[in-house]
């Protein structure tokens, strides 16, 4: 726990009222959604702007006190428990719309906003911020820079490192850098901007961020290609991205998901078939009129049984809803719920699919799959029980063997939710001991007393790794 001393400090920094440390408070703080893990804070503190977040930070740097930045708690790694102790930094009053700069088609926010109520905010002046990940209705924008959130237009429009052209942030002593800004053209040293996107809370504070918007696309038309073969579903993925149409959404459901789903949302699902692709194509009326009509006509010669249009927004909608509520839908099924993040090249998400449903079969587990066929960021799901031991170690080994073959196709472990705490052993299997040196050195030189997340990211052992071949 914090010396008395310490505390009296922080209060003085932001108020009493802002200083949490009582034990249903700090339990809160405990965990996020990654399940089966858990570690307590010392403290939640709630500052209020970027000053208070300075004076934190050269306290806690002053006194190796670890700090964890949090936002809402959606992580899928463990990337913001507490794993040291310290405090957890909260941005619950850190949440306004700082500037819409339409001259610049830029949005200064502070880490706390809303992803969904921006992306709402800026619609509403006829102006798009792509970033869409599954949590937008409650992620906030701060954490989806420290983890690079994609999202289901991440196909077409990009991740949020592609958005993001300014940051203000506090480093570990509790000095303040701002990099980049408004500008369309910045080569003048290192892209700092793009270093603190996706290191996880553990290079910098994020307290302020400027966001590139578009104009919003004029119009949207969404379908369903159905299909009794898993194959065939994932070749259409890869002849619509051959054929150079790049749709704004092309999710790949099987169907075990799909079944959860509509029993989930009940709006009409297929669920007597193999696997679906929900595709979403925006843009000029007749440009997606004529990508559509070719999308059908690729989805029809590659295998689909039907394709099914959406025949109204509403419809669209409660389509686009629905996919988005794959992982709640899974959670209703058993006790426990594990998400994870593969990720290949687009041309080898049908032998990524295989090899999982091969490893779920071999180790006698629960998978399902879903995700952005379009991009190859698959979402191999288990649903499982925790109170289960030895079942639980057969997921375990599931997951490594998934994690070893994603990265023979050509993959990643992690294409959008971060290395964290449960993926950090895995990190050298990708990079090498070399890559996670180079990583170590980065860190070091930003915080050298490891102050920042600590236990993130970067294993204290790594796992051996396996032997498979395919």
């Amino acid at each position: 726990m914090l010396s008395n001393e310490i505390k009296q400090k922080l209060i003085t920094i932001v108020g009493k009222e802002n200083v949490e440390d009582s034990q249903a408070v700090r339990l809160v703080y405990s965990y996020d959604a990654t399940p089966q893990f858990q570690a307590m804070p010392d403290c939640v503190i709630s500052p209020r702007n970027t000053k208070e977040v300075s004076e934190i930070l050269k306290l806690c740097n002053e006194n190796r006190i670890p700090i964890v930045p949090r936002g809402s708690g959606t992580n899928l790694s463990g990337g913001t428990c507490p794993t040291n102790g310290g405090i957890v930094l909260l941005f619950k009053h850190m949440n306004q719309i700082v500037q819409l700069d339409e001259e610049n088609l830029t949005i200064t926010v502070q880490p706390g906003v809303i992803t969904g109520q921006l992306i709402q905010f800026v619609e509403e002046k006829g102006l798009f911020y792509p970033p869409d990940p599954s949590s937008m209705k409650i992620s906030t924008i701060g954490g989806n820079i420290n983890e690079n959130s994609g999202g289901l237009r991440g196909l077409k429009y990009g991740v949020t490192k592609d958005y993001v052209i300014g940051l203000e942030i506090v480093l570990a002593n509790g000095d303040i850098l701002h990099t980049g800004g408004k500008l369309a053209k910045d080569v003048a040293g290192y892209d700092l901007t793009k270093l603190i996107v996706g290191s996880e809370g553990t290079l910098a504070v994020v307290t302020e961020a400027t966001l590139k918007l578009i104009p919003k696309p004029k119009t949207k038309k969404t379908l369903l290609a159905l299909y009794q073969n898993i194959d065939a579903a994932a070749r259409s993925v890869s002849k619509i991205i051959a054929k150079k149409i790049i749709p704004a959404t092309l999710e790949f459901i099987d169907q075990p998901t799909l079944k959860a789903v509509e029993d989930f949302a009940k709006i009409g699902l297929p669920t007597n078939v193999e696997a679906v692709l929900f595709i979403e194509q925006d843009g000029e009326e007749s440009q997606v009129d004529k990508d559509m009509q070719s999308i059908e006509e690729i989805c029809l010669l590659e295998g689909a049984v039907s394709v099914q249009k959406a025949k109204s927004v509403e419809e669209a909608e409660n389509l686009s809803s629905a996919r988005r509520a794959a992982l709640s839908a899974l959670a209703r099924l058993r006790p426990t719920t594990i998400l994870e993040d593969a990720t290949v090249p687009r041309s080898e998400v049908a032998n990524m699919v295989k090899a999982i449903n091969e490893i779920a079969k071999k180790y006698d587990v629960t998978i399902c799959t879903f995700g952005h066929a379009g991009d190859g960021n698959l979402h191999p799901t288990c649903t499982t029980d925790i109170r289960n031991q030895e079942e639980m170690e057969r997921v375990e080994r599931a997951f490594a063997e998934i994690f070893e073959a994603a990265i023979q196709l050509g993959g990643t472990i992690t294409g959008e939710h971060g290395v964290g705490q449960m993926k950090a052993p895995y990190l050298e299997w990708q990079l090498g001991a070399e890559g996670v040196a180079i990583m170590r050195s980065i860190k070091q030189a930003f915080d050298p007393h490891n102050i920042l997340n600590p236990g993130k990211i970067f294993a204290k052992n790594t796992r051996k790794r396996l032997v498979v071949s395919r």
